[in-house]
This record gives C-alpha cells, sequence and structure tokens, in this order.
C-alpha cells in the first residue's frame, strides 16, 4: 500500500517522507518540481499541484493512505475541498490531516478557519482521520532570529499567555507514525484528534529571557504592538498574509496558544522520547553562529 505525502518538499513534509522511509512505508512524494527533490532512491516522486486535477488523479492512483499538507494561502480551502474530493473519488480512505491548535476557536484568523472546515469536511465525508493540531512552530524564529542577534529584540507578538512552541520534527514523526497505523489498520478506525505541542509554554518576555541566557547579553521583549508587526510583515509578504498574521497574533496575546493536560505526555509515549525544546533551539542556532 502506498502513503501520498502533498508538501513533501517543505519544512514539515520533507521530514515525514524521511520518517515513513525509517518506518518501511512505501511512499510517494508530490512536488510542484521534481528537480528540486533529494528523497531516497525508494521514494516515488510525482509532479503537480492541489489544484491540477489531472496531475491528482494520477497521484493518487494506487494510493491507500494520504498525508494532507496545505500551505497557507489564498485558495488553501480551495485546495482542500479538491483534493479530499479527487481522494474519494480514488477510494482512499485514509487520511492524516496537518491542521492547527485551536482551529475550532480561532475562527476569525483565515488558516484557522480554514482548517476547521476541512477538519468537518473530513467528518462528514467519512474518512477515517487522524487531525493533527499543531502548534506554533519554533521553526518559525528562523525568520527573526537575525532581529535577535543584531538588534537584541524578541520581535514576534507572542504576547504573556504562552504559547507551546512545536517543533516541526517531533511534528513530522507524530505524523508517520500516524500515517503507518491508518495505513496498516481498518479503515474504520474512528477519527482523532492530536495536539502537537512543545514541552513548554513560554511567553514573550521568557522567550526574551530564553535568548539573553543562551547569548550572554540581553534581549528585550518588543512588545505586543500589532500594528506595528502587521506593517514589518507586509515588508516581507503580501499585505493580505500580513494582516492574516496580525490576526493571528491577536489571538496569541488574547489567549496564547496553551497545551491541555496530558498533551507533551501523550506525545512522549508516542515519540519514546523527550519533545524538542525552545531552549534545543536555541542551543541549534548558537552551534551554527559559532
Amino acid at each position: 500500500m502506498t502513503i501520498l505525502v502533498t508538501g513533501a518538499t517543505g519544512r514539515v513534509g520533507r521530514h515525514v517522507v524521511d520518517q515513513l522511509v525509517k518506518r518501511g512505508a512505501t511512499v510517494r512524494a508530490l512536488t510542484r518540481d521534481p528537480s528540486k527533490t533529494s528523497f531516497p532512491e525508494a521514494v516515488e516522486v510525482v509532479q503537480g499541484d492541489l489544484l491540477d486535477i489531472d496531475a491528482l488523479r494520477k497521484a493518487f492512483d494506487g494510493v491507500s493512505t494520504l498525508f494532507l499538507l496545505n500551505a497557507v494561502t489564498g485558495d488553501e480551502f480551495s485546495q482542500a475541498i479538491i483534493t479530499l474530493n479527487v481522494a474519494r473519488e480514488a477510494g482512499v480512505k485514509r487520511v492524516v490531516y496537518l491542521s492547527v491548535l485551536n482551529a475550532d476557536r480561532f475562527v476569525n484568523v483565515p488558516h484557522f478557519a480554514v482548517k476547521s472546515g476541512a477538519e468537518n469536511m473530513l467528518r462528514q465525508m467519512g474518512f477515517s482521520a487522524s487531525f493533527l493540531r499543531a502548534s506554533y512552530f519554533i521553526d518559525n524564529e528562523h525568520m527573526i532570529k537575525d532581529v535577535v542577534l543584531e538588534h537584541g529584540v524578541y520581535p514576534m507578538p507572542i504576547g504573556t499567555q504562552g504559547v507551546a512552541m512545536v517543533d516541526t520534527r517531533d511534528i513530522a514523526e507524530v505524523a508517520a507514525i500516524e500515517l503507518v497505523r491508518r495505513d496498516q489498520g481498518p479503515d474504520t478506525l474512528p477519527v482523532e484528534t492530536i495536539h502537537l505541542v512543545g514541552p513548554d509554554t513560554l511567553t514573550g518576555p521568557q522567550v526574551a529571557a530564553l535568548w539573553s541566557q543562551t547569548l550572554q547579553r540581553p534581549v528585550v521583549y518588543g512588545g505586543d504592538d500589532l500594528s506595528s508587526f502587521e506593517q514589518t510583515m507586509a515588508g516581507q509578504m503580501p499585505v493580505w498574509m500580513a494582516y492574516e498574521m496580525r490576526l493571528m497574533a491577536e489571538r496569541f496575546v488574547s489567549d496564547g496558544m496553551i497545551a491541555d493536560q496530558g498533551d507533551v505526555e501523550r506525545l512522549t509515549q508516542m515519540l519514546g522520547r523527550p519533545l524538542h525544546s525552545y531552549r534545543d533551539f536555541l542551543d541549534e542556532i548558537t552551534h551554527a553562529a559559532a
């Protein structure tokens, strides 16, 4: 049986492919540009995207299980709807879907609302599905590390409620475990939701303090000025996406992104090891800069 991985060359998808190969799974990777891939020889690479119906139909031929990862784009929901319809058309019933923590609550944030809608679609269409609700990616901090290193300011307005940031390697390994479980099990397995979080729930000031300890010089939290944050983001991405990032940050500030009791223990048991921490990320950053 074959597992189809979408978003296969991204930050999460490439790790999912590697983890599946380690587990002896038969893997097919969907990508827009196969020339940019460097997967193990055993991985079948197919060209296409989630709006290319003909390519999707070919990609789903002989597939038993789907890993669905949608990038944050203006047509993200269309991609999800089309992909799941083509999957059902191809007889695929098993899906592991990369969702987001609080998808059902932060519905004013477009990519959260999209994922809530996709989860509902998976339920209503009768898929045997795992919803992996991931917290904010630790790996996103690569975008702001130069600001911290050069100016001594941690600029992400994550607030003081706390965010349980998660490492993409942990996301990918849990995804691979679930994909293999779904692929090898009956297609009647019930829908399951798994919260993907990190071991620590950190506030903006606490993250700045960790940077200070690691760099052995002062790093301050930049605060919760969301208008300035949106303006800065608009210089690096489309305006609509910068606004969406502001909406997400507003929910970080007002609500946080906090693990439920037992989430960390459940993930640790699934992985058989401790979760990667924010401190691990900082150690890797300073080692790379040395």
